[in-house]
């Protein structure tokens, strides 16, 4: 974090943001780095909270005050961070699951609830196109056109801004779940730590590797809540080879994946996470 940022208090004081707004940056070529540079350099133009990437979440101005990225009236009201553009199928969705804990880290920080504003202007959770078209002061659409550029160009159709707010909903619960509500502990949560996990919805396929059995399966990501139970492949005739169908992927804040798989493609097949190890995507 940077303190050379101006500190101005939101319009209900410092410390009590009404939302979130999500930009992007619009420059295909940038780094997160080089967007933080000029950032610092021209701030008196506009800035904003935070920058994600699709390996780097990064905090430079405090969240306690407003910044100055989406114009009169939204400033004074809302959290705002920056996606810088990425280039692979890989790095956009970890960009957009980094987008999406940010997003319901800091409406949990700040006791806030999911709310779309997307369909009547009110709501916490903000596209600064959400902003144009309900509360003025800018005229940008961001990050729609990205969003659905970069779904059309690696997954095959349009992402859009509904679908980012589900996952952000669905990151939200489990902070929730995990005990972080309003940014502290419970007490039943301060007895085990747990991983920290990211979510990006999928449609892909891979393969059992070699050392599947080195592995188990789990009903949800292990070390990531309570309740977590494991499975033997024995449960599901598996062999090395066996197709698997991803619908889900969760990353850990160590980096490494897991992947909610069945075994096939039947609407009511049973769903399994497991460790990226224990897998071959197939391309």
């Amino acid at each position: 974090m940077w303190g050379g940022f101006p500190k101005n208090a939101y319009r209900k004081g410092v410390g009590k943001p009404e939302g979130v707004v999500v930009h992007e940056t619009a420059n295909p070529n940038s780094t997160i780095y080089n967007e933080i540079a000029y950032m610092k350099k021209n701030y008196n133009n506009a800035f904003v909270h935070s920058f994600v990437d699709a390996s780097r979440i990064i905090n430079i101005a405090n969240t306690n005050y407003l910044s100055w990225g989406a114009g009169y009236p939204a400033n004074a009201r809302f959290v705002q961070f920056e996606q810088v553009e990425v280039h692979s199928k890989s790095a956009f969705a970890h960009e957009i699951a980094n987008a999406a804990y940010y997003t319901a880290y800091i409406l949990n920080k700040y006791g806030l609830t999911p709310n779309d504003a997307a369909y009547d202007g009110k709501g916490t959770v903000w596209s600064h196109g959400g902003v144009s078209k309900y509360l003025g002061g800018t005229n940008h659409t961001d990050p729609a056109g990205y969003y659905a550029s970069a779904g059309k160009k690696y997954f095959g159709s349009k992402y859009t801004f509904a679908q980012f707010y589900q996952l952000v909903k669905t990151t939200y619960n489990n902070l929730a779940a995990d005990g972080a509500a309003h940014g502290s502990l419970t007490a039943s949560s301060a007895k085990k730590a747990y991983d920290k996990v990211t979510y990006a919805k999928a449609d892909s396929q891979a393969s059992l590797g070699d050392d599947y059995k080195s592995y188990r399966l789990y009903n949800h990501i292990k070390n990531s809540r309570s309740g977590v139970k494991s499975y033997s492949w024995d449960s599901v005739k598996a062999s090395v080879g066996k197709k698997v169908y991803i619908d889900d992927i969760g990353t850990k804040s160590n980096g490494h994946d897991w992947y909610r798989v069945t075994f096939s493609t039947d609407s009511g097949a049973q769903k399994y996470w497991v460790y990226e190890k224990a897998l071959d995507l197939i391309n």
